[in-house]
């Protein structure tokens, strides 16, 4: 119970034990949401999917893990985050548990398309780990002073992200060496370890352990505050939600996210067969590629956060959006395989830095509803996983093979958008600074 890191209040845990929890938390529920991918392929095979069936069973994951951070990123607000965070983990088990059931006892004989809606249900289950991240952003802001929350939210979520890169490189050598309901046998074992782990670690912030002891709301801040919490939330999930909404400053981070961390699961998805189609790529080779821009773009957001602390997250998104930028043009207009690799490279790295430097600017821009805002921005912003593929396959099927590569126009533009909303919130708030209280609320 980690009673030794009870203070004179009672309050349990500490900012960096539940730093790790929620990582370790946000790891495997991200983790869940990749399985599809590398195996979609083989219940093409045996159920005789339509593209269409195999595009929803992909993407219906990603949707339902996308659209529920808005009301569970807000729920954080109301009780602290480690109750939605473990309903969240629990779904995912049993999405992945049912998936291993229909793999063991219907494959491959006796799946057949009728199957099709269970399949979808467990997968929407599965999916719902992803949406972990709202909760686990709110947790962590609550913990941690100002100063250090860029660096401990881009740990938390570059740490975090990186499961996908390893569930495309690890999932199938285990399916190839064991079978596909042996990969899934082992995630599920990885997702319930690790949320034993999240138990054990992942403490909510101490104004919520006090309230929930009873204290008076004015008692718990100022024993919070002497444990080092500086944020304090809004009375009520539909509160956190309206006040977060109302802040118009949400809106430009939500456009944000959604081309630094909407874009990068879109590339997640859509790279493999970028490179396959465009140059003709090996599939191992366009799979390490896809896994390569996983993991550069999730590791970078750990030192893209401390730089977020040390030059302002402003400063540092505008950076990392001009780098997505470079990356970007470079993708569109080259028809040469190294260069189209070094251009990858810097969409990754802006993409990777961006993220961070945007969570950092959350708890500052509405500090009384980070819960909400974190839910608003996670959800909305991921849903560019969901909207943008369809965009590049659009452009690929009227261009023919050259339009895999002008495709990435797309993220021109939306680098060149994010650019613009970045420069207004710099100037909103460092050129009218004395505006900010009257536009983010007051400080509790």
């Amino acid at each position: 119970m980690q009673a030794g890191n009870q203070g004179v209040s009672g309050v349990r845990g500490s900012a960096q034990r539940s730093l790790i929890g929620a990582t370790i938390g946000f790891f495997i529920g991200f983790g869940a949401v990749s399985l599809f991918g590398p195996t979609a392929h083989s219940f093409i095979e045996v159920m005789r999917l339509s593209p269409e069936q195999v595009g929803l069973l992909v993407s219906v994951p990603m949707l339902t893990g996308s659209l529920l951070r808005i009301p569970f990123g807000a729920w954080v607000d109301l009780n602290g985050g480690k109750r939605p965070f473990l309903i969240l983990l629990l779904a995912s088990v049993v999405g992945i548990a049912g998936l291993y059931w229909m793999l063991l006892s219907l494959y491959p004989a006796h799946l057949t398309q009728a199957h099709y809606p269970w399949l979808l249900l467990f997968g929407a289950l599965g999916g719902c780990g992803i949406a972990t991240f709202s909760v686990g952003i709110g947790q962590v802001s609550y913990w941690f002073p100002r100063g250090q929350q860029g660096k401990a939210l881009a740990f938390y979520a570059g740490f975090g992200n990186t499961s996908p890169g390893l569930v495309a490189i690890i999932l199938p050598l285990i399916i190839a060496a064991g079978g596909l309901w042996v990969g899934y046998f082992v995630s599920l074992v990885i997702v319930v370890v690790g949320i034993g782990l999240y138990i054990v670690l992942g403490y909510d912030a101490p104004y919520f352990q006090l309230r929930r002891r009873g204290e008076p709301a004015a008692r718990a801040q100022a024993q919070a505050r002497e444990q080092g919490q500086e944020l304090y939330p809004a009375p009520s999930i539909a509160r956190t939600l309206m006040d977060s909404a109302a802040s118009w400053r949400t809106w430009p981070l939500v456009a944000l996210y959604f081309t630094s961390f909407g874009g990068f699961l879109a590339l997640t998805a859509w790279l493999p067969t970028f490179w396959g189609s465009y140059y003709g790529a090996p599939h191992w080779v366009a799979l390490g590629l896809t896994a390569g821009f996983s993991l550069v773009s999730s590791l970078i957001r750990v030192p893209g956060g401390s730089w977020s602390d040390r030059l302002g997250g402003e400063k540092v998104a505008f950076a990392a959006f001009c780098v997505l930028l470079a990356g970007a043009v470079t993708m569109t207009l080259s028809g040469n395989f190294g260069v189209s690799v070094a251009g990858e490279l810097l969409v990754a790295i802006g993409m990777g830095v961006a993220n961070a430097a945007v969570f950092k600017l959350v708890p500052q821009y509405v500090p009384d509803a980070v819960g909400g805002t974190a839910g608003w921005v996670g959800g909305l912003g991921a849903l560019g996983g969901f909207v943008v593929p369809p965009m590049l396959g659009r452009i690929a099927q009227e261009m023919g093979n050259v339009g895999y590569a002008r495709g990435y126009v797309v993220y021109v533009g939306l680098a060149l958008a994010s650019l613009l909303f970045t420069g207004l919130l710099y100037a909103t708030r460092h050129g009218v600074r004395h505006a900010a209280p009257a536009i983010t609320g007051t400080a509790r």
